[in-house]
């Protein structure tokens, strides 16, 4: 996926909905060999200078590697 792709299945994230995204080659022994990120009230941060895919929960702010990701959940918890 480009960063693009990623900003474009993003774009909704406006403080509302959760997120959890799934990172592909990446493990995490502690949840069982798949590496995840959940970013509760996500909010997409718009394209910057550096173009990088940042999300912030308002309190931290995430940069997301568009080529290692799996898959998408955007919703509510």
């Amino acid at each position: 996926m480009t960063p693009d792709q990623l900003r474009q299945a993003l774009h909704e994230l406006n403080g509302e909905r959760d997120l959890i995204i799934a990172f592909a080659g990446v493990t995490s022994p502690a949840i069982g060999g798949a590496a995840h990120l959940e970013v509760r009230h996500a909010m997409l941060i718009p394209d910057e200078a550096d173009h990088l895919v940042k999300v912030t929960d308002g309190k931290s702010v995430f940069i997301i590697d568009a080529d290692r990701v799996a898959w998408i959940r955007i919703g509510l918890k």
